[in-house]
């Protein structure tokens, strides 16, 4: 979405139009969900923190200035969503359905299924053992696709810093499959 059609978007909103706001949650929901997904590595509390994430996004929406676009600002509320669910939760989430199988084709064979769950599930494992901010780094940046600008902008934090997190984040992973292989 472009700054123009966030703005487009932002205003019809203000002015009282309750499907600018759908529109807003269509275009995010997906990746959204996904990022949640990684983020708390359960199905449930993941539908429960996008829920929670456009909650406030319809709250805060009248207010929202167009510093960064607006998917940015949602990620933000994403990110902050799931890191505030994780503070309240006193167990670490250790089982649940990662958003890589809805993605598996079912052209596979049974053992590329096999395989392509098995690497989702190793992956899952690895990102959990990350520190969180290092986690929120890499997520953002390799799957969903954000630039480092981007990144700084949802965490609030310079982009030497979102360089710096990713490269560590890409060392500890290299480091646990290396451990793997």
């Amino acid at each position: 979405m472009s700054l123009s059609d966030d703005i487009t978007l932002i205003l019809r909103f203000k002015e009282g139009d309750l499907s600018a706001f759908e529109e807003i949650v269509r275009k995010n929901e997906d990746r959204i969900f996904n990022l949640c997904c990684y983020m708390l590595r359960d199905t449930q509390d993941a539908q429960d923190a996008a829920q929670d994430t456009f909650i406030k996004t319809y709250q805060g929406l009248k207010d929202f200035r167009p510093e960064a676009t607006l998917s940015t600002w949602v990620y933000r509320i994403a990110i902050n969503t799931c890191l505030d669910h994780k503070k309240k939760s006193r167990h670490e989430l250790l089982h649940g359905e990662t958003a890589d199988e809805e993605l598996q084709s079912s052209e596979l064979s049974p053992e590329d299924k096999y395989n392509s769950r098995k690497t989702a599930e190793a992956i899952q494992t690895a990102l959990q053992q990350l520190p969180e901010k290092l986690r929120s780094a890499i997520v953002l940046r390799e799957i969903e696709g954000l630039s480092y600008e981007e990144i700084a902008l949802v965490l609030d934090i310079s982009v030497g810093t979102v360089k710096s997190r990713i490269s560590r984040a890409r060392e500890e992973l290299r480091v646990f499959f290396q451990g793997r292989l």
